[in-house]
């Protein structure tokens, strides 16, 4: 699977907690291979390493990350989902199958970004959700493949029509 990194900026730690980790988990499940936050949250980093021991799977999350120090030296597509960017149909053919990081603000995005972006992507002009257009994008650009991946993990969840089923190998 290709080599997606998120970087998920402007993290207010009493504001944006659960919309981050909301980003973190949807980055996880749909293929990406870790997130990045440039605000020093523990307490993030400590909810999603839990999900990741439980549910399995290799995804990283580091916060306290210089943004423009990574995005400088970063070796790979830089997309930035704003609702102010191209439309997804007419962007994600631009988009190559090689590293990529997607960009997701939380507050204000600094002007330098839509600068540094090799790409700014808008899942539809309107104000919407950054973790729906994050799902939306890793969908379009995995062609679906994470949703058929095996974590791995101690954890798994069970399809069934009704009801819940959870499998859990014994620690």
């Amino acid at each position: 699977m290709q080599d997606i990194w998120i970087l998920r900026l402007g993290h207010r730690q009493s504001r944006d907690k659960r919309v981050t980790t909301h980003v973190a988990l949807t980055a996880r499940a749909l293929g990406a291979k870790g997130i990045l936050v440039s605000t020093r949250d523990s307490e993030l980093e400590e909810s999603v390493g839990d999900v990741v021991s439980r549910f399995g799977g290799d995804f990283e999350i580091r916060t306290g990350v210089s943004w423009r120090a990574f995005l400088s030296d970063f070796d790979g597509q830089i997309v930035h989902l704003t609702m102010y960017g191209l439309r997804i149909d007419d962007a994600v053919p631009r988009i190559s199958g090689g590293r990529l990081c997607i960009v997701v603000g939380a507050e204000k995005v600094p002007s330098e970004i839509y600068q540094m972006a090799d790409i700014n992507l808008a899942v539809g002009n309107q104000p919407h959700s950054e973790v729906a257009a994050l799902g939306i994008l890793l969908d379009r650009v995995t062609h679906g493949e994470a949703l058929r991946k095996d974590f791995g993990g101690r954890l798994r969840i069970i399809p069934t029509e009704r009801g819940k089923r959870i499998e859990s190998d014994p620690e």
